[in-house]
């Protein structure tokens, strides 16, 4: 191989326009032909390929593929080079932090293809997948205009490296709607099992989600992109492979909610809406009504949850399970050692203890995930899959902001149990790969479940009462201060609160070096004033539906900063009961 000069010299293709329309689901590509200069580790190599595409490239990736024609709605990837970090790339980092354009960004899917089997079938039609983790499958563009809502300023500038002028252009529009895919990538369709509410689903897989590739940023982290309702798999079953305008205001609003309340999820890049039209019966009742497509762009870590895993030991693909989970650990899990016979014993652990700190900090601010099942569960323990989630307004563990729960199964009072259920089936996958000594100890493992949610329960709530150190009350002052109503001025009517009131009082005594400003900047740093409720998210959802986007972006403001006072909010009412025309709001699965 020859050595590489210091920079290089490149002429995108004049034919390469012509040959990049004719794809059956476009790419982003550049018609005129342009000259560049890049440092050492921004270089593009063109390989001598028939056919070859050129495709754009960042400081962290140089991406080349080869389309083979004559498939039909899919791509055959010959040939591929991942987005790599380089030793020379902090130059890259000096030079260019973001990116002003989507010229030179880049997608890859090889990461995941290069290791893991995919689906040999390659029409996009519903059908009984086998012996693969993914299925190649192209989002369907929209028929009609469609309209930007709403982008993360800090997810596209802290981790896709793309500045927010970005999003003004065609191109972003293009490729977050899912008209257009980044050169390099090849979109995916995952397949999973799971039980839901209780019972064990078969196959589902993403019914109307688009892996469209891995971007490798300019912290090192890889990060992978999904579009969420952009048509159809061959998982979506009888679904349209469509989202709606409301659900997807609500995931957007909440996953970035989510993030700033500290508590890990999934992030909402953009959501953009169309004029096609998408019938929705929101509460199952036989009234369907016509609503507006929308889609998210959505990045995370890992979109691999329990069901990825259940899926390949319910039809014993046994060693497709262990190439999947070596290579989640490899990958996700870097303090297990993927060489350590017990590495699957290990990971459960980390899987097992990171679940209950999840579920612990869903309860610390009151937020019930709404369908809890183990395909909505992350093997990384982040927050996932955003539908009729809820906040709860007072204490009531019986609380269910699912309509669709009939039975209640997934009431905030019964999540940390759920967990325990979820983590048992996640152990049911991986016992085909343990011995009888390793199952044993992954049982007892899973025994200490309860233990560790309990612990760090006790630890957030504490935190929120300012409390310092241990004391055998402590228990006793965060359950009755849980068992109170809405507000302060509500609990203060209450017969018993003087009597709470001296006993944690004495219980401040005993924090040891500690002033009452001190635990006051303490306990206004991890008591949110304002949390998505469903009155909130539901009145910028009817805004929206009018196309007034405003409440939206007021949204976006206050919930980034959740624990400061905000004048507008205050206006707006966020900080207060519940206005009486929500009394009754519902939400369901539907979207």
């Amino acid at each position: 191989m020859h050595p590489w000069p210091t920079s290089c010299h490149l002429e995108m293709p004049q034919g390469a326009r012509r040959t990049i329309t004719n794809f059956p689901s476009a790419y982003l590509g550049r018609s005129r032909t342009r000259s560049i200069g890049f440092p050492f580790c921004c270089l593009i190599r063109r390989l001598q390929f028939p056919r070859l595409l050129l495709l754009g490239v960042t400081c962290h990736a140089v991406v080349c593929s080869l389309w083979r024609p004559g498939l039909e709605g899919s791509a055959s990837l010959l040939h591929l080079h991942s987005n790599k970090s380089n030793p020379e790339q902090g130059y890259c980092e000096r030079e260019v932090r973001l990116a002003s354009s989507l010229d030179f960004w880049t997608l890859s899917s090889e990461n995941l293809i290069a290791v893991l089997p995919i689906d040999p079938v390659k029409e996009n039609y519903v059908r009984k997948v086998k012996n693969c983790v993914f299925s190649i499958a192209f989002p369907t563009p929209f028929k009609s205009r469609v309209h930007l809502v709403a982008v993360s300023k800090q997810v596209l500038e802290d981790i896709l490296d793309l500045d927010l002028s970005v999003s003004e252009t065609d191109d972003f529009i293009q490729l977050v709607s899912g008209e257009k895919i980044v050169l390099g990538s090849i979109p995916l369709a995952h397949r999973y099992e799971g039980h839901q509410f209780g019972i064990w689903a078969d196959q589902l897989g993403d019914g109307r989600a688009h892996l469209i590739g891995i971007y490798m940023n300019r912290q090192g982290e890889k990060w992978e992109l999904q579009l969420k309702g952009s048509g159809k798999t061959p998982y979506s079953r009888n679904g349209d492979g469509r989202a709606v305008l409301r659900s997807s205001v609500r995931e957007f609003l909440c996953s970035e909610a989510m993030h700033y309340l500290r508590i890990p999820t999934s992030r909402a890049a953009s959501l953009v809406v169309s004029d096609d039209a998408v019938w929705r019966d929101q509460f199952y009742n036989g009234n369907a009504v016509k609503e507006r497509g929308a889609v998210v762009l959505r990045v995370a870590k890992s979109w691999f949850r329990i069901g990825s895993l259940e899926i390949l030991a319910h039809y014993g693909e046994l060693d497709l399970l262990r190439m999947l989970l070596d290579f989640i650990i490899q990958e996700h899990f870097p303090s297990v050692d993927v060489k350590e016979p017990n590495r699957y014993l290990d990971f459960f652990s980390t899987v097992v203890s990171e679940t209950a700190q999840l579920i612990a900090l869903w309860m610390s601010v009151g937020f019930a995930h709404g369908v809890c099942n183990t395909d909505n569960f992350s093997l990384l323990s982040i927050t996932i899959d955003y539908g009729p989630f809820g906040f709860m307004e007072a204490y009531n563990p019986d609380f269910v902001p699912n309509t669709s729960d009939d039975e209640r199964r997934y009431k905030i009072g019964n999540q940390a149990n759920i967990g325990m259920f979820n983590l048992n089936k996640l152990l049911q996958a991986l016992n085909p790969l343990l011995d009888p000594r390793q199952k044993q100890l992954a049982a007892q493992i899973l025994e200490g479940y309860p233990i560790l949610y309990n612990t760090r329960f006790r630890e957030l709530f504490k935190a929120k009462l300012g409390l310092l150190g241990k004391s055998k009350g402590d228990d006793d002052l965060i359950a009755f201060l849980l068992h109170q109503f809405w507000a302060l001025k509500m609990i203060s009517k209450h017969k018993l609160f003087p009597a709470w009131v001296s006993q944690y009082l004495l219980r401040l005594k005993s924090n040891m070096n500690d002033s009452d400003s001190e635990r006051r900047k303490r306990m206004t740093n991890v008591n949110p004033r304002y949390v998505l409720k469903n009155w909130m998210a539901e009145s910028a959802v009817q805004k929206a539906e009018r196309n007034d986007f405003s409440e939206v972006h007021l949204l976006q403001q206050v919930l980034r900063r959740p624990f400061q006072k905000h004048s507008a909010a205050e206006t707006a009412g966020y900080s207060s009961p519940t206005p009486s025309w929500a009394k009754d709001l519902r939400v369901s699965c539907s979207s």
